[in-house]
This record gives structure tokens, sequence and C-alpha cells, in this order.
């Protein structure tokens, strides 16, 4: 936070929306502190936040705390994308039948954005902010449209189950598009309260959208393209638990632990047609060829590509002898996938990338994101999920 810009709170009624800028809260000590309704005439309490009525609101606020394991909303700013889940989060409730009535909002907005060009109209500026974990702070991510250009339309919206205390339930997870907007001006906002959100004071890229255009996402990519010890460790301390528990699952059985990347490749890459884990080599490890669909209906191709997985622990680096041995299995037009429960260390790392290898690095904390962001069981059940999904081989349990 000490990096972005910051917005006190006695200024907040009057503020434009700056991408990546920081709106501080109140010190009264309750709900009034909220800054999401100095800034906005919404409510000050809940992800989903509308105004005006379900079926056809002004705007509406998406509120993100980012550290709910259960539902891991995440935005990946090098692409623009945005996955943001529902407001049903307890069993014995049907999909739609929740108390402030989020996932009725949810529906009708991702209706009206894959409806005819007409209705694409109706669909209201959606403002998005994350907290801060600072006090009330929030940090405003950006304007964002329904879908992706990525995912077809029956994949933007979809309705996943989950279980938790024995009860089963079902949630919606969207996919939303940060269009490239860097600043929502007070005055359009002024705009849209007024029932004018398509005013001359709009965005354009708002504009291109509403009549039927694609999505201008706002991409980000990094500047420095390798990536440092801290930046492949899970941040968070659930993150952590989760590959810990993964490397004591199979800490013993390395050879068992490719099967497992495999599964991982294939949640992180759904576009994944096959993916065979070989039989073990001489060393005890195991390669896994897969091949990947690019493209959709009769003019997709498929590529292949090799994947090598080190069951290290956790802060154990893997080297370049390792990223090595993967490199040197890549034949001409293959790409590779390395998986580890660990790192890659800094000078592979940059070996990797100024020789512009075409290697897939999935470390520990993608590897947190992935679990987190699936339907495996997180908590206590993790780890029995692991042992029921792949058990320990009697013989080496009892060593």
């Amino acid at each position: 936070m000490a990096n972005d810009a910051v917005v006190e709170f006695e200024f907040l009624a009057g503020a434009d929306l700056v991408v990546d800028a920081v709106y501080l809260g109140g010190s009264a000590g309750n709900v009034t502190d909220d800054p999401i309704r100095h800034l906005l005439p919404v409510g000050n309490s809940g992800g989903i936040r509308p105004k005006g009525p379900l079926t056809k609101p002004l705007l509406v606020a998406l509120i993100t705390s980012g550290v709910d394991l259960d539902w891991p909303d995440q935005l990946d700013v090098e692409t623009g994308e945005l996955v943001y889940y529902g407001d049903n989060r307890t069993g014995g409730r049907e999909l739609h039948d929740t108390p402030r009535g989020g996932n009725v909002l949810l529906r009708n907005l991702f209706d009206a954005a894959h409806g005819a060009a007409t209705t694409r109209s109706d669909v209201a500026p959606i403002l998005v902010f994350t907290k801060t974990g600072v006090g009330r702070a929030h940090k405003f991510l950006g304007l964002a449209v329904p879908g992706s250009q990525r995912l077809n339309y029956s994949d933007e919206l979809l309705g996943i189950w989950r279980s938790k205390n024995g009860s089963r339930y079902q949630n919606y997870r969207a996919t939303f598009t940060i269009l490239d907007v860097p600043m929502v001006t007070r005055i359009w906002l002024d705009d849209i309260l007024a029932g004018q959100s398509h005013s001359a004071n709009a965005p354009k890229s708002w504009i291109e959208w509403s009549k039927g255009g694609l999505p201008r996402a706002l991409t980000a990519p990094k500047v420095v393209e390798y990536r440092t010890k801290m930046d492949q460790t899970p941040t968070d301390e659930s993150g952590r638990r989760i590959v810990q528990t993964i490397y004591e699952h199979f800490r013993l059985r390395p050879t068992d632990f490719e099967i497992f990347a495999a599964d991982l490749v294939q949640l992180q890459l759904p576009d994944v047609t096959s993916l065979d884990v070989t039989r073990p080599s001489r060393d005890g490890g195991r390669d896994a060829i897969g091949l990947l669909r690019i493209g959709v209906g009769p003019g997709a191709i498929v590529i292949d590509f090799s994947m090598e997985a080190k069951c290290y622990r956790p802060g154990n680096s893997v080297g370049v002898r390792e990223l090595s041995r993967l490199i040197s299995r890549l034949r001409h037009r293959q790409f590779g996938v390395l998986v580890t429960t660990s790192h890659l260390d800094l000078q592979a790392y940059k070996e990797l990338k100024e020789d512009r290898h075409p290697i897939i690095v999935i470390s520990g904390s993608e590897i947190a994101q992935i679990v987190s962001g699936s339907a495996i069981p997180r908590g206590k059940d993790f780890k029995t999920w692991l042992e029921s999904a792949y058990p320990i081989d009697t013989v080496l349990g009892a060593v």
C-alpha cells in the first residue's frame, strides 16, 4: 500500500476512481467507516452491492477480500481477467436463494451480456474493489464487464458445487474482464446515477463493449520476467499449509508425485487433451508427455509437451541442473512444464527467461492457487482427500 496513491476518507464523496488507488475508511469504529458507501450510493456490507433493482441496476460494486479460502476471488493483472464467486456460501439453499440476491444479479448481468446487442446496453457498469487488509481501506481494481475473450459463453458463469460441515451447496464462479479504463471519473459516475451510463463522459472501451464489441482488457505484463523465491512461494498461511501437506504426503514417493503433478497441470491448463505419465526411469523420476489443444472446432491444432515434477521440501530450490534435464528433452516445437512444491532458483529462472526456453513453471504459489480455485477440499479435509485420492503404499507407510 506504501506505493499506491491514497485518498483520505473526507474526500471520498467527490473522488474519481483511479485504478490501484487506495480509498481510506473512517475512524468511527462502526459500519459508517466503510469507504465504498461514501464513494458510491450502495450498501455498506456484502460483496455484491447494486444501486437499484436486481433486474436492472444503475451500477454494481463488487468487493473482494481476497482471503476466503473456499471462494478465492482472483484478478490476473497480466490478462485483465477477474474470477469472482457469488454469495451462496452455506448449505440448504438453492443457488439463487441468497439474502441479498447477489447470485440473481450475477445471472441477470451475464444473461444481458450474452443476449442481443440491445440487451448488452442494459448491463450496468461494474466497479471492482478489494480490501487491502489495513483498517477499512479498499483498493479500486477497475471497471469490469461480464465475460472473457478466452472463454466460451457457457464457461463464463458456472454453478459449482462445494461442501461444508457435511452439507452440499452450489455457488457461481463468474469471470469478468477489467476494461482498459485507467480512471472512472466522478462526472461519469454522476451521469450513471442519473440513468445516462452511455453519456459523452463514458470511457471509449465501455461504449465499444456495450455496442457489441470485444472487451478491451486492461493488461499489465510484468516488467521483470523472472520471479524470485518470494514470488513463487505462497504468501498466506493457508497456501503454505496446502503445499507442506502435499510435500509430506509424497516426499517418500517422488514417482507418485508425478501423477499428482499431472492432475494439477490439467487443472491449470483445461485444454490439455491427454497427459500420460511414463513408467519410472532408472534414476527414480518419471516424465509425462501430453497434448494441448489450441483453438476450437475443426481449425484447432494440438501441440505436444513434456512435464517434469520435483517434490522438494518448500524452501529447497530447483536448480539449473534439474531445469537443464527438462530442456534437453524438449523436441522442436514442444514446450515444457515444471511442477515443484518449492521454487526455481533465481539463476535458473534468469537463464530460462534470457534464453527464451518455452517452459511453464508451476511452483508452490501456483499449486496453492490451483488447489484453492478447484473443487478439491481444503483445510483439514485436504489431507484426508490426498490420502484417499493418492493412497500411501502400505510398505512405505511402515517405514
